[in-house]
């Protein structure tokens, strides 16, 4: 019996092909000849029209390199057969490969140089001083007058002239 390890390890990369039509025994050689010999044939019907009846392949691929590798097999072996496509892919989720046996292996890239280290330091500027956005405080009692005035002022936002009188020293009469 295969324990765990061993299970995982037979788990090859799982598709399936929907072939254009029902293919006959003698195709069927054929196609395990040239390298389906580990492909399940059933009989299905053709996804887009359930009248047309089509022959199926199921794969558990554990030779092949990757995912990609064990498609592009199948798919040329189907080009042996004569008048025979593929209408259909199906490739359900697959499990996580092992880890590779070289995970530092820089596979494709360029060495980026650090800019700083061939040009000197810039000068250190100062840090900019931003102008002040703070508003004088408003003066209150005049808002509270007209609050107390009539009621309406200070609930629907009107202005009165109360509210809209300027601090001292900044009037006409304040030279």
């Amino acid at each position: 019996m295969l324990d765990d390890r061993e299970r995982w390890l037979s788990v090859g990369y799982r598709f399936s092909l929907v072939l254009s039509r029902e293919v006959t025994e003698d195709e069927s050689a054929i196609l395990q000849d040239v390298g389906c010999a580990s492909a399940v044939f059933t009989t299905d019907t053709l996804p887009t029209n359930p009248d047309v009846i089509v022959t199926k392949m199921d794969f558990d691929d554990t030779i092949s390199p990757s995912l990609a590798d064990a498609i592009e097999s199948a798919l040329q072996a189907v080009k042996n057969v004569p008048e025979l496509t593929v209408p259909g892919l199906t490739v359900p989720a697959q499990p996580a490969g092992p880890a590779s046996e070289e995970p530092d292996k820089v596979i494709e890239g360029a060495v980026v140089q650090d800019q700083e280290a061939d040009t000197e330091p810039a000068a250190k500027k100062p840090p900019v001083k931003k102008a002040s956005t703070r508003r004088p405080p408003a003066k209150k009692a005049g808002a509270a007058k007209a609050a107390r005035g009539n009621g309406t002022a200070a609930q629907n936002g009107s202005s009165s002239a109360d509210q809209t009188a300027e601090p001292a020293g900044i009037g006409a009469g304040s030279d």
